[in-house]
């Protein structure tokens, strides 16, 4: 997975009505590669994220796959 541009985290702060916020620390991750460590669904029904080295709790539409190098 990949964490989308920070343009897109900015925009995703100011404008989610989710709990979860984006945080500082997550803007600061924009563009990072990682793979996925654990998900859940939330109650509301909506997907949540950790990624192995790549700090927070991340909405799905936040990130975006991305095809590993053999």
């Amino acid at each position: 997975m990949r964490v989308r541009p920070r343009s897109f985290l900015e925009q995703f702060q100011r404008e989610s009505k989710y709990q979860h916020p984006i945080s500082k620390e997550q803007l600061e991750a924009a563009r990072t590669t990682d793979t996925v460590k654990g998900a859940g669904i939330h109650r509301d029904g909506y997907a949540l994220l950790e990624l192995t080295a790549t700090p927070g709790i991340w909405h799905e539409e936040c990130l975006e796959w991305v095809e590993q190098e053999p």
